[in-house]
């Protein structure tokens, strides 16, 4: 029977990152040399030290949860007992007299200045402002706000100077003068004609005499008339409103 030749194919090694024939005698041979034991070794090596990087990252975040908690807790608590306070009366985490706790907003309020002022943060709330601030800025804030009431009401109060009486025209000549020529000369008065552009930019020579016209100046102005007399009357249902020339 006639035998055939097969391959073995080769073996990918991980560690060292290189193919080996796919026989054990090569196998052997490849992993007890000193190459491969040396890629073994820093694998390992590697391996350890991630272990080792991220169990201590897991003991710094629990350590920081338990801190998180540990806060929590205790402000739950804080928080607690000044309701409690609140509920039973108990005026003393107010800053001062005319201080009264407004449940609404879970803080004290004191109407004469319109103030809100947090027990745990110590932090006051000024309306004109619209942020938490401290004591100084915030009374600076009620003291500004309440010159500024008493200005506008004394300049309210006062009495407001006497108006000058303009006359009325009910009849006679305009107290002004009156324009009757059009500052745009291209743009006619109501119910006369529109002058010529040939007439508006004509002008007049200072001797008086007559300017000589050549035969091809005379033909070009009646071509311009008549297209102009053309353009006006395709444009004369328009009521002049596109009127260009």
């Amino acid at each position: 029977m006639t035998e055939y030749w097969v391959s073995q194919g080769n073996k990918w090694c991980d560690f060292c990152k290189i193919y080996i024939a796919n026989n054990s005698f090569s196998i052997r041979t490849h992993e007890l040399g000193k190459r491969h034991k040396d890629n073994v070794t820093k694998r390992l090596s590697t391996m350890q030290k991630e272990n080792e990087a991220k169990e201590k990252e897991q003991q710094q975040a629990a350590r920081a949860l338990q801190q998180i908690e540990a806060k929590a807790k205790k402000s739950y608590q804080k928080d607690l007992e000044n309701n409690q306070r609140n509920v039973d009366g108990d005026t003393s985490a107010a800053p001062g007299d005319g201080w009264v706790f407004d449940s609404a907003s879970g803080y004290y309020h004191d109407k004469s200045t319109g103030l809100y002022y947090d027990s745990n943060s110590g932090f006051y709330y000024s309306d004109s402002l619209g942020k938490w601030v401290t004591q100084e800025e915030a009374y600076k804030s009620v003291q500004t706000s309440k010159t500024d009431v008493g200005q506008s009401s004394t300049s309210q109060t006062k009495a407001p100077a006497a108006e000058t009486a303009v006359p009325a025209i009910k009849g006679g000549p305009a107290p002004g003068r009156v324009v009757t020529k059009p500052l745009n000369p291209m743009r006619p008065i109501k119910g006369t004609p529109a002058p010529s552009a040939v007439a508006v930019n004509k002008r007049k020579r200072e001797d008086g005499k007559p300017k000589v016209i050549s035969k091809e100046e005379e033909a070009a102005l009646k071509a311009r008339e008549a297209a102009r007399k053309r353009v006006e009357d395709r444009e004369k249902p328009l009521m002049g409103l596109y009127k260009t020339y």
